[in-house]
């Protein structure tokens, strides 16, 4: 009977396992990350890097296009009399040498330059949009980084409760078969066991180490990944998505912004290609000095191309296609940001309703049965086989509800992250 209460305990500490589901067990050791502390380090991890550096290229283009052409300085000597000499004195003052000096400027015409400027601008925009969006995505992946760190935690501390009870149970096992009162097969049956949740127990470490490299990997902390450890923070099972009205979050989405700020960036570059059916109207001066003619001669000048036979289709037709692939992606970014938006509702209403049915109602359930098992062993009503069967259940069920919640903690989580990450205006 001794032996029996044994085994008894070692279901309730499966129990007390099953409970600490609900308490969330801190880990001990290393470096205690919230998830707010994740989400702000994967905000400013190398990708958002990257992206800011691509968004002071975007806004130095927009500089550069801002500007007219540079005028030209231009020297000559003409009039050099091979033949008869250039005669004596100075040569700059003196000599019989036409020295010239002039100066051209092009003047552009349709409005080029503001439509240069224009698009470079648009583009700069699009890259702000595409660093709010690479913020987003970044915080995105940590969250669920933090999720899966703090699921397998709290996964290894269940399993190692489980390891403990089935040694336990082993031992009782093997005391029992010393004592007559069990059959080593029965036995044999309890070190199996053990060896299973031993095995289980080092493949959730391994899942652990995995889950915390890749939290050190978008966060960028400094903390070695061995050393991470994420600090309980589980939404109730009852929290889940609000209403809202999706097609306007799609609209203020970055991602979605950013490809509207390109339609307008090349819709800006087509008008700016049908700009250059205007020709440019290039205007010159030039000052000349001639002794023996004159030592003050002014010329003025202008010239333009002609477009004769080719008036830019081919830069227009470019352009006019690259309009049309911006607004088809877009169109298509548009599509993409609803559909993952409805997914990710569902996604979060269903893992709510699913974690629920397992912390309310599956969980209890299968604690009730396995406790049920172990007392009609103890009173030998029933066989180890049972007891062995509630506990395999009990453990499933434990692990099981861990997913779920884990599930339901994702799912809302990148639905509050995305609908949050919509503001009316891009930031730096």
């Amino acid at each position: 009977m001794k032996n029996r209460l044994s085994t008894l305990l070692a279901t309730l500490l499966i129990a007390g396992a099953a409970h600490s589901q609900l308490t969330a067990p801190q880990p001990s050791g290393g470096l205690l990350i919230t998830k707010q502390q994740a989400l702000e380090a994967a905000s400013a991890n190398l990708d958002v890097a990257r992206a800011r550096s691509a968004l002071a290229g975007a806004q130095a283009d927009t500089v550069s296009a801002n500007r007219s052409p540079f005028p030209t300085l231009s020297a000559s000597m003409g009039q050099l009399d091979m033949q008869n000499g250039i005669g004596s004195g100075n040569f700059l003052t003196e000599k019989t040498v036409d020295k010239s000096l002039g100066i051209d400027w092009t003047w552009e015409r349709g409005n080029k330059r503001a439509l240069r400027t224009q698009s470079a601008q648009q583009n700069a925009q699009a890259a702000q949009w595409d660093l709010q969006e690479t913020r987003t995505q970044q915080t995105l992946t940590a969250l669920q980084s933090f999720y899966d760190l703090l699921a397998y935690q709290e996964r290894l501390v269940h399993l190692r409760a489980i390891v403990r009870s089935a040694a336990e149970l082993s031992a009782s096992a093997a005391a029992r078969v010393k004592a007559g009162d069990l059959s080593s097969q029965e036995a044999l049956r309890t070190e199996i066991e053990y060896q299973r949740a031993q095995s289980d127990l080092l493949g959730a470490e391994l899942d652990r180490q995995r889950a915390a490299q890749v939290l050190w990997q978008v966060t960028g902390l400094s903390t070695p990944a061995g050393q991470l450890q994420a600090q309980a923070d589980w939404p109730h099972v009852t929290e889940t998505p609000y209403s809202i009205e999706l097609h306007k979050v799609v609209e203020a989405r970055p991602d979605v912004q950013a490809e509207a700020a390109r339609v307008l960036a090349a819709q800006a570059a087509l008008d700016n290609a049908q700009a250059q059916k205007v020709s440019d109207i290039t205007l010159g001066s030039s000052y000349d000095h001639y002794p023996g003619t004159s030592t003050a001669l002014l010329s003025l000048r202008m010239q333009m191309p002609l477009q004769w036979g080719y008036q830019y289709q081919g830069e227009i037709a470019k352009s006019l296609a690259q309009l049309e692939q911006a607004k088809e992606t877009l169109e298509r970014t548009r599509r993409q940001a609803l559909s993952e938006l409805q997914r990710l509702q569902q996604e979060a209403l269903n893992s709510a309703s699913r974690a629920q049915a397992y912390v309310d109602n599956i969980l209890p359930r299968a604690q009730k049965v396995a406790e049920g098992a172990e007392m009609a062993y103890v009173k030998g009503a029933s066989s180890l086989t049972d007891v062995l069967d509630a506990r395999r259940t009990l453990r499933a069920t434990l692990l099981e509800t861990l997913a779920a919640r884990t599930d339901h903690a994702k799912a809302l989580g990148l639905w509050q992250l995305r609908v949050a990450t919509t503001p009316t205006t891009a930031t730096k």
